[in-house]
């Protein structure tokens, strides 16, 4: 049997992984395909020329739109990443009858949609693994392995450079500034890192994850996204004194009133396994009815681990392409025609505990007062930690744990006791999970 003819755009970080992959594992590749896959086509700008299994690419051009375009292309495989032009170089690849394998989280995300009403009206594949944690297979694990599920809720570690920034705060006390330059000197955050401090890379990834575990179309503009750049040294401390650790958690959670979609700052329990996820790594919690939790643990990012969720991609559609369109794994899990218009829930709503640091004048009631104000919205605390002030501090830290809550009333709470006169900042607020 003839081997599948792929056309690969981009032959950078993660381009050049697959080709490395690809060539080098060829033969268990095709064991597995049952058929052999080459690239026959590729496009890139620039490229390292002396990377391993170039010389097995049939052509190189600068042209993206030559290879989409190439009749003998079988599936485009989109590795530049942004919108344009990939968005029209996806769309013009369906409208050629290609499928295609992409690892583009903000393309998905933002116009995932488009892409799967155009794909399904030509009868061809769109997959997208590599798109959220990089080579753990959440995806498929999810759409597929629990399909007998009802998803209850979906918390995931979904940006390794948040998770690397805070993992050294913590074990190394060191100030969130100093950590991103390293974090930018080992490539690990771009020169303009606001995509992965702000939430902005995780939203878009629990967009997706969302949509697959909840039957729900894509909607990045209604995810709730607070990054990691509040975070001082301090809070990382008190959170580890009272037994938490401080994470970037991408939270799907659906309940009789809606679904919640929020990516932000979260203290989880120190004894859960993803509080544990360290350094660079992902890790994804997927609770359902019938199996319970399960968690998923790897490499989000980086040249191979993400190749690797390619590649499985591009062997999975050379095993559908002889499959009749309407019997193939559907691209968001269920079923297009039961798709369901569930309302997201507003942030206000949404209830969670609070982690509260309050810089207030070291005399007598003021904590009174703060409790006062609680109690009042109804909240009740867990745990407070006050601090002995420094001898030339005119404000010392009051820290607070308070249990579950809803949002607008934890605002209406701190507005109040910011406008306390013995409070001298603003509060510092981060939400707790218990992810149970």
């Amino acid at each position: 049997m003839e081997p599948v003819k792929i056309g690969l755009l981009g032959l950078g970080t993660v381009g050049g992984g697959t080709v490395s992959v690809l060539t080098r594992n060829a033969e268990e590749i095709a064991r597995r395909a049952g058929r052999g896959i080459v690239i026959s086509h590729a496009a890139a700008k620039e490229y390292n020329r002396a990377l391993k299994g170039l010389n097995q690419i049939g052509r190189i051009t600068d042209d993206p739109y030559a290879v989409v375009n190439d009749p003998d292309v079988e599936i485009v495989v989109e590795l530049i990443g942004g919108y344009a032009p990939a968005l029209e170089l996806v769309l013009k690849a369906i409208e050629n009858d290609k499928h295609v394998v992409t690892a583009n989280k903000a393309l998905i995300a933002t116009h995932g949609n488009e892409i799967f009403a155009a794909a399904q009206k030509k009868g061809v594949t769109v997959a997208f693994e590599a798109a959220v944690a990089g080579g753990i297979p959440i995806i498929k694990a999810m759409r597929e392995g629990l399909a007998a599920n009802q998803i209850e809720w979906v918390a995931g570690i979904i940006n390794g450079t948040s998770n690397f920034i805070l993992t050294e705060m913590k074990d190394k006390n060191r100030d969130f500034e100093e950590v991103l330059r390293e974090a930018q000197a080992r490539g690990y955050a771009e020169a303009n890192p606001a995509f992965d401090i702000e939430g902005i890379d995780a939203a878009h990834k629990l967009t997706i994850l969302a949509s697959i575990a909840f039957g729900i179309p894509l909607q990045f503009d209604k995810v709730y996204k607070e990054g990691i750049t509040s975070i001082e040294r301090q809070d990382v401390s008190y959170a580890a004194e009272l037994g938490y650790k401080i994470k970037l958690l991408g939270i799907a959670r659906k309940s009789d009133s809606g679904i919640e979609l929020r990516v932000h700052p979260t203290l989880i329990s120190e004894v859960r396994l993803i509080a544990n996820v360290d350094g660079v790594m992902n890790a994804v919690l997927v609770k359902g009815d019938a199996v319970g939790p399960t968690l998923y643990y790897g490499a989000g990012a980086g040249a191979e681990p993400t190749a690797s969720a390619v590649i499985a991609d591009i062997v999975d559609v050379v095993r559908a392409l002889t499959t009749d369109p309407e019997n193939r794994v559907p691209h968001l899990a269920f079923q297009p025609k039961a798709m369901a218009n569930i309302a997201i829930k507003p942030m206000e709503e949404i209830e969670t505990g609070y982690y509260l640091r309050i810089m207030a004048v070291d005399k007598p009631g003021v904590l009174s007062d703060v409790t006062t104000i609680l109690g009042k919205q109804g909240i009740s605390i867990e745990a407070v930690i006050q601090k002995e002030p420094d001898e030339d501090a005119t404000l010392v830290p009051v820290i607070l744990l308070t249990q579950k809550v809803v949002e607008k009333k934890m605002n209406e709470a701190i507005r109040k006791i910011e406008a306390l006169d013995t409070v001298g900042a603003k509060v510092r607020r981060i939400r707790v999970e218990t992810l149970a």
